[in-house]
Order: C-alpha cells, then sequence, then structure tokens
C-alpha cells in the first residue's frame, strides 16, 4: 500500500489561534516558486468566535504570511459560494476582485493582484 500525491502543489494546513484558543482554519494550496498560483482555501471561524473581527483579521494575517514565505508571489486566489455574502464583502474590502468565472463546484474564483 503507497500513498501518493496527486499534483505538485503544496498543500498547507493551519489552525488560527489567539490566547492558546483556536478559533478556526485555513490551507494554503500553491506551487511552490510560482508567482500565481496561491489559493486560500477552507478558511473558518468557529460560529462562537464570528462577529469579533477575526475574520478580517486573520485574513489579514494570512496575506502578510504567504508574501513573507513566498516574495515571489503577485497573486493569490480564492472561491467563495455564491450564497456566502458576509464572506464576498470581506474578501473585496481587502482588495479581491471577481473574477467572473467559476471553478469545477460552482464557487466563484476571486484574485488578489499584490504588485
Amino acid at each position: 500500500m503507497g500513498l501518493y500525491k496527486s499534483w505538485d502543489e503544496a498543500f498547507d494546513p493551519y489552525i488560527l489561534c489567539k490566547d492558546d484558543k483556536t478559533f478556526g482554519f485555513f490551507y494554503l494550496s500553491y506551487t511552490p516558486n510560482s508567482t500565481n498560483n496561491y489559493w486560500i482555501g477552507g478558511f473558518q471561524i468557529d460560529k462562537e468566535y464570528q462577529g469579533m473581527g477575526l475574520g478580517t483579521q486573520s485574513l489579514k494575517r494570512i496575506l502578510e504570511f504567504i508574501q513573507e514565505m513566498n516574495r515571489q508571489c503577485e497573486v493569490i486566489s480564492l472561491t467563495i459560494e455564491k450564497s456566502n455574502n458576509h464572506a464576498r464583502k470581506l474578501y473585496e474590502k481587502l482588495g479581491f476582485v471577481n473574477q467572473d468565472k467559476e471553478n469545477q463546484d460552482g464557487e466563484i474564483i476571486y484574485k488578489l493582484k499584490l504588485k
């Protein structure tokens, strides 16, 4: 029995913490050393911690983190479920732009250009 990765990209899961309490999760999927293949996925804040501004703070920190770890990154992408207006407002507030395209799951693709 073997385990194989089905693509070359890295897939790194992270938890979000404050005061030793875990309040959220996200993952990064990317091609190392690429300029434009960086995806934020699974970004969520625990229901108990919603409405406290942690989503905005966390997303800002995630964007900083990506740029610190991958200086060559020029574009960050993500997808949003069509019905999730709260997420749409958050991402647009931080500069993500609707690409008017959908992924295979019918989610809307957004991109943020850094340079």
